[in-house]
């Protein structure tokens, strides 16, 4: 492998020249097709991280769907239900393990998942080739390819997706730096592995936490490991179903992931399963619309163009319908990077389904958090280890 590889510019087209190199031995990645620009390898150098941990921690393909540095979904290859696959468009196809990991992490928010950077765990396979081939995509990271599968993403994007090769045996120096206006800042790594211990400190009356909320807790923790901070996340079933990243406020966090979590709850409603669109309506136009669809103000403007997506005009989902179809998801995790200051992230997290919440701990209201989950009935563990990423 090389030791450098010219950009085509930086964050954004004025800021040329760009490349990325190493100061010492060869890079361990490749572009094997396409060419890959700076925001599509901070992308895929932090989405493979977290790929990598997941499989590590729990033995599974994984996947992860990246934008501007943030994941928009992440999840492993545990089986799809009937209507998650109809909900993630994906009912007419053969999945292998890496292609339902792909398919859950592309499937939570497919808006945000738009013209995404991908994260593959293991060597990719003409299954998982098929579904990143019909999807709005800009680029794969993955420790190698199927031949089947590497001719399958030659093909996409007129030739000019991007498909990077990464070492999986490559492990960084332990000091990292990085320069911000001429400045040069330098820490340790953060290289704590997740473990079990991390989850051994319940602090509220309530102590169940049954093996899927340990296995959706440590999905939820390595995801904050590599979403910019601030940042909240839900996760069941082995996925994550709302990001809230990069806000000032954890509060902040806490709804735009429980509005995320809400979205890909309603998304999965027999009225929306049932929506009739036109037949050239493209898979993002029927996601835009459907999104449009779930508002709970959506306006008459607003409803004047459905005639243009939908073969018959939908009746929109009543308040008391929505409120029903969400207290239908329980067993939710609630993950944060940081402690909650207040009781406000537990109120909110209630709404949508959150039964286990795993946050660091060390809040001066620590114990208004705790009986807050007390209330609720919730299971809180305090793992006392904070996870900011900037």
């Amino acid at each position: 492998m090389p030791q450098e590889l010219p950009l085509r510019y930086g964050a954004n087209p004025h800021q040329t020249p760009a490349r990325v190199y190493m100061k010492q031995g060869e890079l361990p990645i490749a572009a094997l097709n396409g060419s890959p620009g700076y925001i599509n390898l901070l992308d895929a150098l932090n989405a493979w991280q977290l790929v990598r941990d997941l499989r590590v921690a729990l033995d599974l393909p994984a996947a992860a769907s990246f934008k501007h540095v943030s994941p928009s979904g992440a999840a492993v290859g545990t089986p799809l239900a009937e209507v998650l696959r109809k909900a993630y468009f994906v009912a007419d196809m053969d999945l292998s393990p890496l292609a339902t990991a792909y398919a859950r992490a592309r499937g939570v928010d497919r808006m945000s998942s738009f013209g995404d950077f991908v994260a593959l765990s293991d060597p990719v396979d003409v299954p998982t080739a098929e579904l990143l081939s019909r999807e709005v995509s800009d680029g794969v990271i993955a420790p190698d390819y199927e031949p089947g599968a590497l001719g399958i993403l030659k093909g996409k994007k007129g030739g000019k997706f991007v498909v990077v090769r990464i070492d999986p045996a490559y492990q960084p120096a332990r000091q990292e730096a990085r320069d911000v206006f001429g400045v040069t800042l330098e820490q340790c790594r953060n290289d704590r592995p997740v473990t079990r211990e991390d989850f051994r400190n319940i602090v509220t009356a309530g102590k169940d936490l049954p093996e899927s909320a340990v296995r959706d807790m440590i999905v939820a923790w390595i995801t904050l490991q590599y979403t910019q901070s601030n940042s909240v996340c839900y996760a069941v079933d082995g996925q994550v179903i709302g990001v809230g990243a990069g806000q000032q406020s954890r509060v902040h966090c806490t709804r735009l992931a429980g509005l995320k979590a809400d979205l890909w709850r309603l998304r999965q409603h027999p009225q929306v399963l049932g929506l009739s669109f036109k037949a050239e309506v493209r898979r993002p136009e029927r996601d835009n619309a459907i999104d449009q669809f779930l508002q709970p103000d959506v306006t008459q403007a607003e409803k004047a163009g459905w005639d243009q997506v939908f073969s018959e005009i939908p009746a929109t989902l009543t308040p008391a319908e929505r409120r029903a179809w969400l207290d239908g998801l329980t067993g939710v995790v609630l993950g944060s990077d940081a402690f909650f200051p207040f009781r406000d992230s537990i109120d909110r997290a209630a709404m949508s389904g959150v039964r286990y919440v795993l946050q660091p701990g060390g809040s001066n209201r620590d114990q208004d958090v705790i009986r807050a989950c007390d209330e609720y009935g919730m299971t809180m563990v305090f793992s006392s280890v904070r996870l900011f990423h900037h």
